[in-house]
């Protein structure tokens, strides 16, 4: 039977849990194709402040992979907008031309971002926070700029505001209302968590309400004008005052629009009954919902009805709120504010950090704030959404569920008291028997694995302590709150260390004997584990295992860097930044002749070409005739110096020299991750050492080294390892440090990263306590680097296939010069 046609038009949260929800009951009833305004498939968004904060990468948040869309058959169209749905010839319309027709829609095109309608608005800098691209243009302007200002004190700024303080900002939080979160939190509860960000680092400007952004001549922002006509210096406006429903598209569809897409009790749209609307663009009742929960129990009435079972009906939710902000926990629900008739129970200890309020009515709870101690939350929400009285637990109602003689028996917690149907995680509207039903059906014993088969306590981790409860109360003894090992990829269950165990003490020398010895489960590996066994090969067996370069990334197979625009860069190295007239000639040179658009000078010191067409790699390598940079590779990149004593009047010592000397004994060195270096001539340290894998600072009396320092996203400071008074104690250390690395490291994983796996302790002891390991590490490296080809220079020993370089059609050069030398000798 042919498929049916489903297109959903927005990639979010909310729209891809129909999805999921979908494929569970009717996995092959549509042929499904999604359009995304991002270039990311499905992501956490509630996440997006840990990435900002640096507590997360954007990797962490990703809640379906690419692979998800490609094991279920759905085309993903990533990063095109919808412009057009024409109702007749049921089409939708990409703004690239794209084109999908439907026999059922799925709207789930979200909110957008609120701005405030005020002169300045437009400027650079001025921004709002709603995706992943807002997250990235923060965390720039934190790496360039000192001040911010964020207007709005709701969860979103405050999260933003945190974000930035973390990444080193000044950061001040505009808010027009009396308190904080008011929509959330009562005047109390906001103003205790005013307190406690201000003793964290955060200014607040309480009432004041924004009339004007100033900008400089070359349009970016440079402070922000009040009504009562003070003004505060930023580089930086973060706008976080609301958001709307984004009806734009639907508006233009024709469809009935009131404070959303107005949807019936079967999330089908009043208007066209083809046509499905969920999310906080679809308006049910009369209110567009914006928290998780009932978004996630739209998706599922929805995906009942699309999978034509038409027995779902969504009639509302009551919703409460339970959330982390910045580390406090907060809960409210219901009418939290009190009223007429009310009556409130209060407990606040302002010292302690915990404030609670109940409001009763009519011998019924109809309303609860928490700030500092929610773990009660879910049982107040469960008697005010039950209208329980209350009347015979008034007097322990304050105390919590725990308070209360008859709801246990010895070891019973709270976890086995809740019902199945209790909500556990607010954020993902997962209840407890979900949870029960994934540890009893699927065998789960860990934290992660409930985070991965349930989603619950993934998103801001209130629920947490409640979720283990619940494992330890379903899974017994077979509980464990410690991660189980990781997979190295989904090809096997085998972790890195155990494959690096098995090269070393089976002495596999190729690929396939790590398969074929460790029961693979993909006959030829993935793009994840093919790279890391063949550096696994190389480091623990150097001239025996044979390098698999169809195993490498592009970069490396091309050994150059690939651009967005499909050309490539080229970086020769310069030995400590140090270069010639003759080497800057002949670069000139190259880039006239082979008509190279752009020239940078790197961060590292050197000089990139960018713009360099494949074919013409080869010959721009050998026109410059400088060694390779190794910019493209899991290798050491560079040796960044200052000028140090042979030129600075505060230099202590030749810091050039030294890093030339490293430079030339390791520039061959390939490494799980990339390898950074640099030499300070004196601690003022202007080559930034102290941020690099292993960083050299001059001093009077020799040299200190630092290692496992990085300059990423999240700057680390470099460890303090040790001082040492020698060039050749440098090399010594320096050398058996990254030759432990190289052995001990998984594969992409950073000096940083490897370093806080096993301890700094660790190291020091196998470094500096134990000398004769430490002489062996160095002459291990010293083995595997002697001989080590340049692969730009000895493409045959370095087994780089130069065909790669040719267009089709075209033999290159060396297939072409040995083709001519057959021929003659066959004449001959």
């Amino acid at each position: 039977m042919k498929k049916s046609k489903l297109v959903m038009v927005g990639n979010g949260m909310a729209g891809v849990r129909t999805i999921e929800e979908l494929l569970k009951v009717a996995p092959q009833l549509y042929d499904i194709s999604v359009f995304g305004a991002e270039p990311h498939p499905n992501y956490n968004r509630i996440l997006l402040s840990p990435v900002l904060a640096g507590e997360q990468t954007m990797d962490d948040i990703v809640l379906n992979s690419w692979d998800w869309y490609r094991d279920n058959g759905i085309t993903l169209h990533a990063g095109k907008k919808v412009v057009k749905v024409d109702r007749v010839k049921r089409l939708v319309i990409a703004d690239d031309g794209t084109e999908e027709p439907y026999d059922r829609l799925l709207l789930c095109t979200g909110s957008n971002p609120f701005i405030l309608p005020v002169p300045g608005k437009e400027l650079q800098g001025v921004i709002a926070y709603r995706d992943i691209a807002d997250t990235n243009t923060m965390i720039e302007a934190s790496e360039k700029y000192k001040r911010a200002v964020v207007i709005g004190g709701g969860l979103l700024g405050l999260e933003a505001a945190n974000g930035l303080m973390k990444r080193g900002m000044e950061v001040t939080v505009v808010h027009v209302m009396p308190w904080l979160m008011e929509r959330q939190l009562d005047d109390v509860a906001g103003k205790l968590l005013q307190k406690s960000l201000e003793d964290r680092g955060l200014k607040f400007l309480i009432g004041a309400q924004t009339q004007e952004l100033v900008g400089s001549a070359d349009g970016r922002v440079t402070s922000i004008k009040f009504k009562d006509g003070t003004e505060v210096a930023t580089d930086l406006v973060v706008m976080a005052v609301g958001i709307r429903p984004n009806t734009q598209l639907a508006e233009s569809m024709g469809l009935h629009i009131n404070r959303g897409i107005v949807v019936s009790d079967t999330m089908q749209t009043v208007t066209d009954a083809r046509i499905y609307s969920v999310g906080e663009c679809a308006a049910h009742r009369g209110i567009a919902y914006g928290l998780v929960a009932p978004l996630f129990e739209q998706a599922k009435v929805a995906a009942n009805h699309l999978a034509q079972f038409g027995i779902g009906r969504y009639t509302g939710s009551l919703t409460s709120t339970k959330l982390k902000v910045t580390g406090i926990d907060l809960f409210s629900a219901g009418e939290f504010m009190g009223g007429e008739g009310t009556e409130e129970i209060v407990m606040s200890d302002p010292f302690g950090g915990v404030y609670k309020k109940l409001v009763l009515k009519d011998d019924k709870l109809i309303g609860a704030c928490l700030y500092g101690d929610t773990v009660d939350g879910s049982w107040y929400f469960k008697l005010l959404r039950d209208g329980r009285s209350i009347g015979d637990i008034r007097d322990k109602l304050m105390f919590g569920e725990s308070s209360l003689g008859d709801v246990g028996h010895e070891g019973h917690t709270k976890a086995a008291s809740m019902p199945d149907s209790a909500e556990v995680c607010g954020c993902n509207g997962v209840t407890k028997g979900t949870i029960c039903k994934a540890i009893k059906e699927k065998g789960l014993f860990t934290l992660e694995e409930v985070k991965k088969h349930t989603k619950a306590s993934a998103s801001c981790g209130s629920c947490t302590g409640l979720v283990e409860q619940i494992l330890m109360f379903t899974a017994g003894g077979d509980y464990s709150s410690a991660p189980k090992k990781k997979a190295m990829c989904a090809c096997t269950d085998h972790s890195h260390q155990e494959v690096r165990n098995t090269i070393r003490d089976m002495h596999l020398l190729a690929i396939a004997d790590v398969y074929s010895m460790m029961d693979w489960r993909t006959p030829n590996g993935c793009a994840s584990c093919r790279p890391a066994i063949n550096y696994y090969l190389l480091s623990t067996w150097p001239k025996e295992a044979r390098d698999d370069p169809q195993s490498r990334y592009i970069n490396e197979r091309s050994h150059a860097n690939i651009q967005k625009d499909g050309t490539y860069s080229v970086i020769p190295r310069m030995w400590g930044g140090e270069t010639t007239a003759s080497e800057l000639r002949r670069i000139a040179d190259a880039v006239d002749k082979y008509k190279i658009p752009t020239v940078k000078v790197t961060g590292g010191q050197r000089i990139d070409l960018l713009g360099v067409k494949k074919e013409d790699l080869q010959n721009v390598w050998k026109d410059i005739g400088m060694p390779s940079g190794h910019a493209y590779a899991k290798a050491l990149r560079t040796v960044k110096t200052c000028v140090g004593s042979e030129w600075c009047r505060f230099g202590t010592q030749d810091s050039t020299q030294m890093g030339k000397d490293l430079e030339r004994a390791l520039w061959r060195m390939y490494a799980p991750h990339k390898v950074k270096l640099a030499v300070s001539g004196c601690p003022r340290n202007c080559a930034e050492a102290g941020i690099k894998d292993v960083g050299v600072i001059g001093v009077d009396s020799g040299w200190e080294i630092y290692i496992a320092g990085n300059g990423g996203i999240k700057t680390e400071v470099a460890h303090f390892f040790c001082k040492l008074k020698t060039a050749a104690e440098v090399l010594e250390y320096s050398g058996a440090f990254l030759q432990l690395y190289r052995e001990e490291g998984f594969y992409l994983e950073r000096t940083l990263h490897y370093v806080n796996r096993v301890g700094l302790d660790y190291v020091k002891k196998k470094i500096l306590e134990d000398h004769e390991l430490r002489r062996a590490l160095w002459e291990r490296l010293q083995f595997a680097l002697d001989g080590e080809p340049d692969p730009w220079f000895e493409h045959q020993k370095a087994s780089v296939d130069t065909r790669q370089f040719s267009r089709i059609g075209q033999p290159d050069a060396e297939h072409a010069e040995a083709t001519q030398k057959t021929q003659k000798e066959a004449v001959e």
